[in-house]
């Protein structure tokens, strides 16, 4: 990528993304890019939504930085990365294939994994604990498309910010801190995902689908959000003693300029 200085590659044990959304004109494939060819890591887990096959049923929208994500995961698979996919709502297609593996990856339902300071923690898209989902699948598909209006204005407006030479700015995540049934339908969500890694007897929970990610303890549950690669650009790594941080990406690029990869990566996180 012509835009950042690469980084000295970024080492840690487990690496989670979600909500990637591969085929929706949104997703930030060069941003994802960038993070993928930094990080090396022992396990990738793909937690839902990398690809947004409800998108692409409206029209195909596949641009070579998009295959160029898939492919870079792929070879890391190949390359001695145990990478784990545990499908999303957007990609529920490869439900039908849990149990196989498919170019060195593994497709599950969900997964436990055992941190190195000997926690676990139950891994699930989270889909099956949202309501709308899973009560009124129509009403989740009106509220997707309705979500893609709203980034590609967030785009629009973006383009029009850097023009004027400001940073970027999130109106679907301003929306989301400021709109009382968003904060509501954040925190259901949060608590419905926390109670069933009690259920589980795990001690704590990696999920995604609601793009809003955060780490945090719920009543003694680790609960932890990878967020997505369409607003936030965020990812939570495993360092090997077994913390877990939350990583802006955009927050790191934007810092390239002025510090050691080491010193803006500890800058711009999240720990848990």
């Amino acid at each position: 990528m012509s835009h950042v200085r690469q980084l000295t590659p970024l080492r840690v044990r487990t690496v989670w993304i979600s909500d990637v959304h591969l085929g929706f004109r949104g997703c930030s494939a060069d941003m994802l890019l960038d993070f993928l060819h930094t990080v090396a890591c022992e396990t990738l887990y793909l937690v839902g939504d990398i690809v947004d096959v409800w998108n692409m049923r409206r029209g195909l929208y596949w641009p070579q930085t998009h295959n160029n994500v898939i492919r870079t995961i792929l070879g890391k698979a190949k390359h001695g990365t145990r990478v784990v996919f545990v499908p999303g709502n957007h990609d529920e297609v490869f439900r039908d294939h849990v149990g196989i593996r498919f170019g060195n990856v593994e497709i599950v339902e969900d997964a436990v994994h055992e941190a190195r300071n000997g926690r676990r923690l139950l891994i699930v898209h989270g889909d099956e604990f949202d309501g709308v989902v899973t009560c009124h699948p129509w009403l989740a598909r009106l509220g997707s498309f309705a979500y893609d209006w709203l980034l590609e204005s967030n785009r629009w407006l973006n383009g029009v910010r850097r023009r004027l030479g400001m940073g970027y700015w999130s109106l679907a995540g301003f929306l989301k801190r400021r709109v009382k049934n968003a904060v509501s339908y954040i925190g259901g969500f949060e608590q419905a995902v926390a109670r069933e890694a009690r259920r589980r007897g795990v001690d704590g929970v990696v999920c995604g689908h609601i793009h809003h990610a955060e780490i945090r303890d719920i009543d003694g549950i680790a609960y932890h959000n990878c967020g997505d690669w369409v607003e936030s650009n965020t990812a939570l790594i495993e360092r090997f003693d077994g913390t877990i941080e939350l990583l802006h990406w955009s927050d790191i690029v934007a810092g390239r300029s002025s510090a050691a990869p080491a010193e803006t990566v500890a800058a711009v996180r999240q720990t848990g």
